[in-house]
């Protein structure tokens, strides 16, 4: 089974995107199971208190869906440097779009996954 860190714009896209992750994710990598750091379901919450309810990020459904994982000690309190140290500890993808933390996570040598423009997820192999 393949593990995946969820980033909080990733899974704003994936909401806004209207994607079925699990579908898509076993299109694209298999069985999976989603990890979600505390600070990042911070994040989601703070972004979902500021939609309207059509917009709602389902976080419900996250958490069903997801293991709660603790951040490496260390890693900061930002959710980018805590997501980058367990993804390189663990040897496991993100799922995100945000630019700053893919090409952090690219010159990692971490897999990445986003959601493109097709609304699809894909694996990013070039930046």
């Amino acid at each position: 089974m393949q593990r995946i860190i969820v980033d909080a714009c990733g899974w704003v896209a994936v909401i806004d995107a209207g994607i079925n992750i699990d579908g898509a994710l076993m299109q694209l990598v298999g069985p999976s199971q989603l990890l979600l750091l505390p600070d990042v379901e911070k994040e989601l919450e703070e972004i979902n208190s500021k939609r309207s309810k059509k917009k709602s990020l389902l976080l419900q459904l996250l958490k069903a869906k997801t293991v709660m994982i603790d951040a490496p000690a260390n890693s900061g309190n930002h959710p980018d440097d805590q997501i980058i140290s367990f993804a390189i500890s663990e040897g496991i993808p993100v799922l995100t779009v945000d630019t700053e933390l893919k090409r952090r996570l690219f010159d990692s040598g971490i897999l990445i996954i986003e959601v493109a423009k097709n609304k699809r997820l894909n694996i990013i192999d070039n930046l």
